[in-house]
């Protein structure tokens, strides 16, 4: 009921818009949904597919792409010597193996003290919330003293084989082989590693996924960046639990009430309109949010005939509903039009010498810059015509 208003309200604003999956976050609950309008402004990252998918990038999953170049299998992890090659690519450069034949190992301690052994693709990014979920709260980066107490190993050569903590792996480590790892000694690393054979680990989904991945239904997933416009939190007894809130139904039996919390961002709408439909003269309002219906330009100085149609022209607009921007400056017709194209008013109406001479109102539609002309019996109804004609 909530989604399909949602949805009604942001077809109507004339934005382009996905519902997706998101984090819940510190709200908590049962799950949440994002409402995400793509432009290049965008402060998150959404996941998309042709299949109908979208979800936060804090929450997207997908099947990884397959690593191009992945070594041969051996029989056994073998030692190689790698002095002075502390990150992914100066190992990957040393060896000559694709990134994403590495494992990045990530040493971090839980908010309980126990250490954790993160592992995924070299070419991989972590998710910190991802992570989050996987361990059941939150972690921090191991502190380097640590790395020899708790994980017995040195930095820029951590790896999952015979590691002193608990490991956690990302699902698109799992059946890969000839993998390279650190060796958990200074300069040294192991090749031929193979997850499962060569070390155990929890398996969870804890990586960012890459554009290209493939999403749950199949789809070539894309990133783009976006706005956030409204989220629903699916809150159920989150709070009413704690707090005792219940109520009694039909049969006189206490239950307790089910929460959601429902936003919308009114000024985060308008900002992901003028991203959208903007061009390179300024804003293009869509109809429904406009801030004026109508910018109205008079070319011509008081006590003139062109002013006295524009001002009889203004009135009857607003007798016909339409909320008017009454340009009647004293500035000429460059500047005028100018600053119409850049406050993005849908319909523009022109009156002017030439407007008398011909008997006609100029009209532009502002999006598209479309010209028409209103005779001067009935223009108000004609420009009100048109102006519900607009996208």
């Amino acid at each position: 009921l909530h989604a399909g208003a949602y949805d009604r309200i942001l077809d109507r604003c004339g934005l382009e818009w996905y519902r997706g999956e998101a984090d819940v976050g510190m709200m908590g609950g049962l799950g949440a949904d994002e409402y995400m309008a793509p432009c290049a402004a965008g402060e998150n990252e959404v996941a998309l597919s042709d299949a109908g998918y979208a979800a936060n990038v804090e929450v997207a999953s997908g099947d990884a792409q397959p690593v191009d170049g992945l070594p041969g299998a051996l029989d056994a992890p073998e030692p190689v010597d790698t002095p002075g090659t502390e990150s992914i690519v100066a190992v990957s450069e040393l060896l000559g193996v694709p990134a994403g034949a590495l494992i990045k190992a990530l040493p971090v301690v839980t908010d309980e003290g126990e250490p954790v052994l993160v592992v995924l693709r070299g070419d991989h990014r972590l998710n910190e919330i991802k992570l989050r979920s996987a361990l059941g709260g939150g972690s921090r980066p191991a502190h380097p003293e640590e790395l020899g107490e708790l994980f017995g190993t040195v930095a820029g050569y951590i790896g999952p084989v015979g590691a002193r903590a608990r490991v956690v792996a990302d699902l698109a480590l799992r059946g890969l082989h000839g993998l390279v790892a650190g060796a958990n000694e200074g300069d040294r690393h192991l090749r031929g590693v193979e997850p499962g054979r060569d070390f155990e680990a929890d398996y969870a989904d804890v990586r960012t996924v890459e554009a290209g991945d493939r999403c749950p239904a199949g789809g070539e997933i894309r990133l783009e960046p976006a706005i956030e416009v409204g989220n629903i939190f699916k809150l159920g007894t989150r709070f009413t639990e704690p707090l005792g809130a219940t109520y009694l139904d039909e049969a006189g039996s206490e239950r307790l009430i089910w929460m959601g919390s429902y936003g919308l961002g009114p000024a985060r709408i308008a900002a992901a309109a003028v991203e959208q439909l903007a061009d390179e003269h300024g804003i293009a309002w869509p109809r429904s949010i406009a801030p004026f219906d109508v910018e109205l330009v008079v070319l011509g100085k008081d006590g003139t005939d062109e002013r006295a149609l524009a001002e009889r022209l203004y009135a009857e607009l607003a007798d016909v509903g339409l909320d008017v921007l009454y340009d009647d400056r004293d500035a000429g017709p460059g500047t005028k039009f100018a600053d119409a194209e850049l406050l993005g008013a849908p319909l523009r109406l022109t009156v002017g010498r030439r407007t008398l001479e011909a008997g006609e109102i100029e009209a532009q539609v502002r999006r598209g810059r479309e010209d028409h002309s209103l005779t001067l019996e009935g223009a108000a109804g004609a420009a009100a015509d048109l102006w519900r004609s607009l996208p």
